[in-house]
């Protein structure tokens, strides 16, 4: 009975995954996917990765994964990016991939205060593979299937747009994102199912417990970093709430994901899970990993999510170096201390 328990709520939950994106639980470790406004966000180009996987106990995990690219280009004040992400869920295969370019304009409202507002054209496509479907009758007729709806099945290709907007300083940030915004047909079946848009809001704040100015040099900065993200997609609601603590160049996180003041009802998910978090932070390299514990109705059973990140930076060098004296904008508060990095 458990086992047939499982599986109707993981059928549940595949009929809502393929009109809802895929997460990170290290959503700070992919940028350009949270918010098209964190394009060019640092002074230095920078790549980032993340692979996750999730419901490793099942025969068929459920895999994300991601690689962008962006850099702050001085002399037109704004930030460019590319995002490229695929996600594979469920035994029929079913993939959905995009590609995206971001693009983002600094506006540096004083010295301590910086608005970045980003746009993001995608093009995607998804869809089934037919050779893995199992019908009824395939079973009656040698694994050949006579439903003349096996045969509408195809791959869908679609145009995105989405926007999004950061303010932030040297300590605090808060955003939102507005994906989907023309919520484009993603139907394999020449029919119409929409998109829902979705729309993320998110914040933190990076709070030093050295009891002075993190931007001053310290042999070991120790700080913590609480934030949040808010997501609404469609009728979906979530909320990621939690914190890290880092002593440089290590830190170690805990955050909870789900609707804290509601209860879970057949077909819904109210307690999602605890995530761990660990993270290593070196001079141009940020590696990440961690685990969502499942709180909700699939337990342990699942086998939870493991999450991989890395992002690297490197020195972009400017075209003019007055021109970057100039029009130079301070970065938003990563979780980890660089020297001069504030400078």
């Amino acid at each position: 009975m458990k086992r047939v328990l499982l599986l109707v709520l993981l059928g549940m939950g595949c009929l809502d995954s393929f009109a809802q994106d895929p997460q990170f639980s290290q959503y700070y470790q992919v940028p350009l996917y949270l918010n098209p406004g964190f394009a060019g966000i640092t002074s230095q180009q920078r790549v980032a990765f993340a692979h996750r996987i999730q419901w490793p106990n099942l025969p068929q995990a459920f895999a994300t994964y991601s690689a962008s690219y962006d850099i702050f280009v001085d002399e037109l004040r704004s930030g460019f990016g590319i995002l490229a992400t695929t996600d594979k869920m469920g035994s029929a295969g079913w993939r959905t991939t995009n590609f995206s370019v971001l693009y983002s304009y600094k506006v540096k409202i004083n010295d301590n205060l910086v608005f970045s507002p980003g746009l993001s054209f995608g093009y995607g496509f998804n869809g089934l593979d037919r050779s893995r479907l199992r019908l009824g009758d395939g079973l009656e007729y040698g694994n050949i299937s006579l439903d003349d709806a096996l045969n509408k099945l195809g791959n869908q290709q679609y145009f995105d747009f989405g926007s999004g907007f950061l303010l932030y300083s040297r300590s605090l940030w808060v955003g939102a994102a507005f994906a989907h915004m023309n919520q484009p047909n993603i139907s394999v079946l020449n029919d119409e199912s929409r998109l829902p848009m979705k729309i993320t809001v998110h914040g933190g704040a990076r709070l030093s417990l050295t009891g002075g100015d993190f931007r001053k040099k310290s042999e070991r900065a120790s700080y913590l970093t609480p934030s949040f993200i808010y997501r609404k997609q469609g009728p979906i609601t979530q909320l990621d709430l939690g914190m890290n603590y880092h002593i440089d160049p290590v830190s170690v996180g805990l955050w909870y994901r789900g609707k804290p003041f509601e209860q879970s009802y057949i077909g819904t998910v109210a307690q999602d899970a605890l995530v761990f978090t660990m993270g290593l932070y070196l001079k141009n390299m940020t590696i990440g990993y961690s685990y969502d514990f499942s709180i909700s109705e699939l337990s342990t059973a699942s086998g939870g999510a493991h999450e991989i990140t890395l992002v690297y930076e490197f020195v972009a060098k400017p075209l003019h170096r007055s021109v970057k004296k100039k029009n130079r904008i301070i970065p938003c508060p990563t979780f980890n201390k660089k020297e001069d990095f504030w400078k």
